[in-house]
């Protein structure tokens, strides 16, 4: 996993934009519990489309995740969670914008 690498589930539909990995990540990203791979490798047909259940985190688009020292750019949305090394992503919140005043 890499800055700027592109991401998708093999479980579900979500597809991620790696943004920050630190240094001490070891494991791969996993999304629903299964390794993401890299847009453009494997048989290239989508995945399964399956419905969320009550124990599925929407992951949305445009938000970011961290944790564990990764942080991504969700692209395409989809069920999760999001997790490295054991630890959820959990969705970061947004900085205030400074004041114009």
């Amino acid at each position: 996993m890499k800055v700027g690498e592109r991401l998708k589930s093999t479980a579900s539909t979500t597809e991620v934009i790696v943004v920050k990995v630190g240094d001490t990540v070891s494991g791969p990203l996993l999304c629903a519990g299964a390794p993401m791979s890299a847009v453009g490798s494997g048989s290239g047909a989508p995945p399964a489309s399956r419905g969320a259940t009550a124990g599925d985190a929407g992951l949305v688009i445009g938000k970011r995740y961290s944790g564990a020292g990764v942080e991504v750019l969700c692209v395409t949305p989809g069920t999760g969670p999001l997790s490295v090394d054991g630890v959820d992503l959990e969705l970061t919140a947004p900085r205030p914008l400074p004041s114009s005043d």
